[in-house]
């Protein structure tokens, strides 16, 4: 067998860039140019610049691909990692490292990734046992007295969490779980960390809600998330749970099962606690309402004391009394003036029946006058006593309502009349400002629940193009490479346009 010589000169030895240019050209000669290559989508990335980068795998091996700007243009899906491709290209070497690339010039997916394949099985499974029902998740408490945090104690997500509660309502207590999210038994870790709390959380002084999250990363970094163990422990759990899982476009098992999801784990914090600032606004706002109103309630019942007093019973109740007196005195006069006229009638007629007797001389027709006389005399006592006893019942009616207006009762009446109305003023002003605390407490939560700032911090966005400010609301209104501006519940930030979208509404 023949060796190739070793070179000894000088002249012959090689710089790296010159060894690295010799296994280019190397690679070009002996490769085709156009190659298709199957394999499995993995680190994807693009950039501000358009451009393409992720790895190309299967089960024993794996390549770092390129795919430039002018060659994505015309892709017709969104490629995401563990998605199965045919990839079209040519092998070349990356000078500046000398790493071999595949540069990739066509796209065109392939059946499904095994990782995604595993998602959807997963997905699909535990759908149908009904862990995502709408009906099953629990509405956060408004305002939470401690917080559970299960993250990675060493990355970036532990710190924005607690900046960001610690900015809006500082008066929380938060109690961090710390788990690995990433590797070989990370799941495991993250479904005993959500059954502890719940097992503990009594002992710990009651938990309120649990944000589980980690930062972002490829689909292989977010797979702890995507296991059952997770997804049955979150399901299980007592406690509310909010999943804040990658950033805004990652979803995960994880995200299906817990009671809210957050677009990010900053979004999360701002889910779980309320703004100290708007609350203290609020009820400032309604503590001014209350009292305007109970000033006018106050008001109100003054007036009608008011008129009250002038009433013409309580101004000259001295006066009143009197002119029943008289009423009573001029009954009484007309009473015995009727007595008396009776009284002289019947002593003129007798002393006409005298004179007539004077006048007839038998004994018969005396003794029958005599007897007439008598009847009359008893029919008279009988009308007198009659008539005095009615006198004296009318009398005595007139007297009991001449008693009934006496001052002394008509105050005592209208001092209790005065004491219900005050209990009445009393029970109104208090149901008054309970149903107005009910009322601003029933406002602030729909109105915060409808606010613009409440929407924006459940993780939605406003799109709108910056050559004429106009919103996008899909992706036929926009162009390649056109400018656009996203606002979010934390700013704006500037985007351009690299791919006119897609309607799939795949997770």
């Amino acid at each position: 067998m023949s060796t190739l010589p070793f070179p000894s000169e000088p002249a012959a030895l090689l710089t790296v860039s010159r060894l690295v240019r010799m296994v280019k050209g190397a690679l070009r000669t002996a490769l085709p140019e156009r190659l298709i290559v199957v394999g499995e989508l993995s680190n994807l990335s693009r950039p501000t610049s358009g451009h393409l980068y992720f790895t190309l795998k299967d089960a024993s091996s794996e390549i770092r691909c390129v795919m430039w700007q002018s060659d994505a243009v015309g892709m017709r899906f969104a490629p995401t990692d563990g998605l199965a491709v045919l990839a079209t290209g040519r092998i070349d070497v990356y000078e500046p490292r000398g790493q071999v690339q595949f540069y990739v010039s066509r796209l065109e997916p392939r059946g499904v990734g095994s990782l995604e394949l595993a998602f959807r099985q997963l997905r699909d499974r535990l759908q149908r046992e009904g862990l995502f029902d709408l009906a099953r998740k629990r509405r956060l408490p408004a305002i939470p007295r401690t917080v559970a945090v299960v993250t990675s104690p060493t990355g970036a997500v532990l710190r924005d969490i607690l900046q960001t509660i610690r900015r809006r309502y500082p008066a929380v207590r938060v109690l961090v779980y710390p788990v690995r999210v990433q590797g070989a038994g990370a799941a495991e870790g993250i479904a005993a960390a959500v059954r502890g709390l719940n097992a503990n959380a009594a002992r710990l002084g009651g938990i309120d809600v649990m944000i589980v999250g980690r930062g972002g990363g490829s689909l292989e970094d977010l797979w702890a998330f995507n296991e059952e163990a997770v997804a049955r422990a979150i399901h299980a759990s007592r406690i509310p749970v909010v999943s804040a899982v990658g950033h805004e476009t990652d979803f995960t098992i994880a995200d299906f099962v817990a009671d809210v999801r957050a677009a990010t784990p900053t979004a999360a914090a701002e889910l779980v606690v309320p703004l100290l600032a708007e609350m203290i606004d609020a009820l400032d706002r309604g503590r001014g309402r209350l009292v305007r109103a109970s000033q006018s309630v106050l008001d109100l019942a003054r007036s009608r004391f008011a008129a009250v007093q002038r009433s013409e019973w309580l101004r000259d109740p001295v006066g009143r009394v009197r002119q029943r007196q008289q009423q009573v005195d001029e009954v009484s006069g007309r009473v015995r003036l009727s007595a008396a006229q009776r009284l002289a009638r019947a002593r003129a007629a007798l002393h006409e029946r005298e004179v007539r007797l004077a006048r007839v001389r038998p004994e018969v027709l005396v003794l029958r006058r005599v007897a007439r006389l008598e009847r009359m005399m008893f029919r008279l006592r009988w009308v007198y006593r009659q008539n005095a006893l009615a006198a004296e019942r009318r009398l005595g009616a007139v007297w009991g309502r001449l008693m009934a207006c006496g001052p002394r009762w008509v105050a005592q009446r209208d001092t209790q009349t005065l004491d219900h109305a005050r209990q009445q003023l009393i029970r109104a002003e208090a149901a008054c400002r309970a149903g107005l605390h009910e009322r601003v407490r029933e406002l602030a939560a729909r109105l915060e629940a409808v606010g613009p700032a409440q929407v924006l911090r459940r993780g939605y966005s406003i799109t709108r193009r910056r050559r004429d400010g106009a919103v996008v609301r899909g992706p036929d209104e926009v162009r390649i490479d056109e400018q656009i501006i996203t606002q979010t519940a934390g700013g704006e930030f500037d985007s351009r346009v690299v791919d006119e979208g897609s309607n799939d509404p795949r997770p």
